[in-house]
């Protein structure tokens, strides 16, 4: 069903493992660094430990359980993210189609991450959805507080003039999620990757394909 009978005024989506499909990647490179630092973990632990957080949560986190994490660690993680992805890194099946969506509608969209700017120059221009966001792209470097806080998505309805009540955030971590539930906008949870039961509490709207977002928002079909 519809989120509602009335359209969204602004569809704000996190970017890692829901415009690009980095989060895979990212986690493998993590998993690999961390089992060399004394810290082996299987792929859907670090997944669930650090899918939604930042990179420095996640050294912070490491360290506390026994890794032997360098004070640079984050500046050494993301050079090896940044080179991967710049090479490797592939949209979302369907996001574009959903951009189209709206686009045809006028429903402004926009990208709220708690990544930093540069992994998603690099993923967006990879992917070649750049050009779609320009000047609708927000980072926790935008912001006082990261994700599960709710700065960065308060910010992205502020920039365009919509009030929070009148957003729907598309998420596919519980600590996005936490982070729309608490700027007051609507959350729809992206199930791709991400197990439904992370997003109890939340919404109750999940989906796992990009195919069945627009009937999700309420977009009829061009």
């Amino acid at each position: 069903m519809p989120l509602s009978e009335r359209l969204p005024k602004m569809v704000i989506f996190d970017c890692d493992g829901v415009v690009v499909d980095s989060e895979p990647l990212t986690l493998r490179l993590i998993r690999d660094d961390l089992a060399e630092r004394g810290l082996p973990l299987e792929l859907l632990k670090i997944a669930d430990l650090f899918v939604g957080g930042t990179i420095a949560g996640a050294g912070a986190q490491a360290r506390a359980m026994g890794a032997t994490i360098p004070e640079n660690w984050a500046d050494q993680i993301y050079d090896k993210v940044f080179a991967a992805l710049a090479s490797s890194v592939e949209p979302i099946p369907g996001i574009g189609a959903v951009l189209d969506h709206l686009d045809h509608q006028s429903i402004p969209y926009a990208i709220g991450s708690n990544g930093p700017h540069r992994k998603m120059e690099i993923t967006l221009a990879r992917c070649g959805l750049a050009a779609r966001f320009v000047g609708r792209i927000y980072s926790r470097e935008d912001v006082a507080a990261p994700k599960p806080a709710p700065d960065v998505y308060l910010l992205a309805a502020s920039q365009a003039g919509v009030a929070p009540k009148d957003c729907v955030v598309i998420e596919d971590s519980a600590t996005g999620a936490q982070a729309a539930v608490a700027a007051g906008m609507a959350v729809i949870g992206f199930a791709r990757e991400t197990p439904p039961a992370k997003f109890a509490g939340l919404t109750e709207l999940v989906f796992d394909d990009m195919a069945q977002l627009p009937a999700l928002l309420g977009l009829s079909a061009e």
